[in-house]
């Protein structure tokens, strides 16, 4: 998040209702990409649908380091992520 705090990870059961609805969202999508009034809404939901389905583009970089690249992950355990 922006301000530093952890993301939220959302519960099992938000999750799955959720996917409940791919097939409208994914429907609803569609028809946007057709027969949208707009051409930015055509061509947004046209996106959502070919990341859905083919995942997003990688982005490639061209970073030129001059030392050392030095990346360190920590994460620390709570007795909720022992269980």
């Amino acid at each position: 998040m922006p301000d530093g705090t952890p993301k939220k990870a959302l519960p099992q059961d938000l999750k799955s209702l959720a996917r409940g609805y791919t097939k409208v969202a994914i429907q609803a999508l569609g028809g946007i990409a057709e027969n949208g009034q707009q051409e930015a809404a055509r061509v947004s939901a046209s996106i959502a649908l070919l990341d859905r389905g083919w995942g997003k583009p990688n982005q490639p970089h061209d970073a030129k380091l001059d030392g050392e690249l030095r990346i360190t992950i920590r994460k620390l355990l709570t007795k909720s992520d022992d269980e």
